[in-house]
């Protein structure tokens, strides 16, 4: 059964193989980007393939614009019976230089140390990944109550596992994602409304790319270590995502899972380093 689904992040590298899987269901798709562009070509794909998408502009830090492109779905599409929240990031202010203390960090002022760490940014980093799963989440689980077969599924991170050094507020607005999963799905669960969560591991996307490799495109030292703690050795491709994906979407394959992060990480979660 076609059903209304709305993704938020959607014109990013994941998000956007979410949106073509699901497309390929026969579902309806809002794609939810602050880069409208991103938006539109990613549903111009989808349509150039048969399927049935559009693309919006849309701010997940603000509820009145939610508002709004909520109600311009609901009347392009029908109400939200799925909802993905995907939307998320990092930024370059609460990024460390170092990956531990290192003597001199506290006075440091010409580069980012855990002392000097803006808290602007901070808060932006935490808004983005925490408020900007909250905020869609108020806005479409209304079309939800008292509708058969609906879900929200949540995108964490391997940081709520294992927290990476450099980007604390990363690490810990991801952690906050996943325990903020389980409290919705036991907030839910009378109603049928399951929620879950996905947690990749290490993928190749537009915003990470500066950091796993260099200009020459060559891999970064970062990049040298995240591979060998990951057991399989590798990137994971966006495509490897999709049967977690298709399977926590669909009730009848998950109808009694909810209030799980699925690590789907190469074996990074389960190696010790030794």
């Amino acid at each position: 059964m076609s059903k209304v689904i709305v993704i938020t992040g959607a014109g990013g590298v994941l998000c956007s193989a979410f949106a073509k899987a699901l497309a390929k269901q026969g579902h309806k798709i809002a794609l939810l980007d602050l880069n409208e562009d991103a938006a539109k070509a990613a549903a111009a794909e989808i349509v150039a393939e048969g399927g049935e998408a559009k693309g919006y502009k849309a701010n997940v830090l603000d509820k009145e614009n939610l508002i709004a492109v909520h109600d311009a779905i609901v009347k392009d599409y029908g109400k939200c019976q799925i909802l993905i929240n995907g939307a998320g990031g990092n930024s370059p202010k609460c990024t460390t230089l170092h990956e531990t203390y290192q003597e001199g960090d506290e006075s440091a002022e010409d580069f980012a140390t855990f002392f000097n760490l803006d808290k602007g940014g901070f808060n932006f980093v935490f808004d983005l990944n925490l408020m900007g799963t909250l905020l869609p989440t108020q806005i479409f689980a209304k079309d939800m109550l008292g509708v058969e077969g609906c879900c929200i599924l949540n995108v964490s991170s391997m940081n709520a596992f294992r927290p990476l050094t450099k980007i604390p507020a990363y690490s810990a607005a991801k952690a906050a994602v996943s325990n903020f999963t389980q409290w919705l799905a036991v907030h839910f669960a009378g109603e049928g409304i399951r929620v879950n969560a996905i947690a990749p591991g290490f993928f190749v996307t537009n915003q990470n790319r500066a950091l796993l490799f260099d200009a020459e495109g060559n891999p970064t030292p970062r990049t040298e270590k995240i591979l060998r703690a990951t057991p399989m050795g590798r990137f994971g491709e966006a495509e490897e995502l999709l049967g977690t994906l298709l399977w926590l979407t669909d009730e009848k394959a998950s109808g009694f899972v909810t209030g799980v992060v699925v690590p789907v990480d190469g074996g990074f979660s389960a190696y010790s380093g030794v």
